[in-house]
């Protein structure tokens, strides 16, 4: 009957991020790649936008529009808004593949979430429509994701720097070893250089115009040969009155240095817990960045230089890398099984 059911539904992969959502459709590939975001109308309680349509209206909307990020530091804070926008990014999906029954669904989230908020995810994902819910760990995923080794007993170590939350884990045996969560990812720094225009050139910008430098120009080495320069718009602060500056990416390093910093210290706790075997294969085979902050320049360099060399690497295609691994869960669906978090296993740990 299972085989059946899995027949003829549709299997969905989501990375359900605090900054960016993507959907998975087996057979289709990667269908969806769109900011969580979602716009409501507060007079009618209807949603006008969701993703894209809705980022572009941020900072930008009349009163009775109401721009909602309904996930904050990877882990929903809004669950009506988080139901309304998987319902969308799921109706893309059955749209475009009708089947007879309901998907199975697998979401990726950050590691180390509580009991409650695991229930959250199963919760918004059965209301948008899923027939079976699974969890994945995030750093795993991205692990399945680049091709590591993850069921065997070597061990693997990835930081997936996304939108909300920096996952720092370590791999073995189909299992997280040891992991640390921390707040420091793409919105940290964004308040980073928002705060930095502030006080260093007396100049208030918006969020997406952080977003949009930081991508342009963002690097952790300050001595880079070839500099890198980019206009900034916003309103100056004594003034009052629209005003652009040219800033270079020394700025941007100036900006992020402390919250960067704070992440390699806790690279460091992290490897400091880790057994000395699985450090021996770490040194070995290096360390992996996923993620949109994998693509900070310098970073990986960084980390490697306070690490006393360890290696550090660019993931293929970073940002793609947790729901590639749902892809690849779902390909290989009973070998893979044992790093999904089930619903009886969550029940069964409330």
């Amino acid at each position: 009957m299972q085989k059946m059911y899995n027949r003829f539904s549709n299997d969905i992969g989501i990375d359900l991020g605090t900054a960016n959502t993507l959907v998975y459709a087996k057979g289709k590939g990667i269908i969806v790649n769109e900011p969580s975001v979602v716009a409501l109308n507060t007079k009618s309680g209807r949603i006008v936008a969701v993703g894209s349509e809705a980022r572009e209206m941020l900072g930008k909307n009349p009163e009775h529009i109401e721009v909602i990020r309904p996930l904050v530091e990877g882990v929903i804070s809004d669950f009506d808004v988080t139901q309304e926008m998987l319902a969308y990014f799921i109706g893309k999906v059955e749209r475009l593949s009708k089947k007879f029954f309901r998907p199975r669904v697998i979401v990726g989230v950050p590691s180390g979430i509580t009991n409650v908020e695991q229930r959250a995810v199963f919760d918004a994902a059965h209301n948008a429509g899923a027939r079976e819910v699974y969890i994945v760990e995030e750093p795993m995923a991205a692990a399945v994701g680049i091709g590591l080794p993850v069921r065997e007993a070597i061990g693997s170590m990835v930081i997936d720097i996304g939108g909300g939350t920096a996952d720092i884990a370590v791999i073995s045996l189909s299992g997280i070893v040891h992991s640390k969560n921390l707040k420091i990812a793409g919105d940290r720094l964004n308040s980073d250089i928002i705060q930095y225009m502030r006080d260093a050139h007396n100049i208030l910008i918006g969020e997406k115009t952080a977003e949009e430098v930081k991508i342009q120009i963002g690097a952790v080495y300050h001595n880079e040969v070839e500099a890198l320069e980019s206009i900034v718009r916003g309103r100056d602060i004594i003034t009052g009155l629209p005003r652009q500056i040219r800033i270079v990416h020394t700025d941007i390093f100036l900006a992020i240095r402390d919250s960067i910093t704070t992440l390699v210290e806790e690279v460091k706790a992290v490897l400091e817990q880790t057994p000395p075997e699985l450090v021996a294969d770490i040194m070995q085979r290096g360390i992996f960045l996923v993620g949109g902050g994998a693509g900070i320049r310098g970073l990986n360099e960084l980390i490697s230089e306070e690490l006393e060399g360890i290696p550090v690497h660019v993931a293929e295609d970073p940002l793609h890398a947790v729901v590639r691994g749902t892809e690849n869960i779902f390909n290989d669906f009973e070998n893979y099984e044992q790093i999904l978090i089930h619903e009886n296993d969550e029940q069964e740990l409330s």
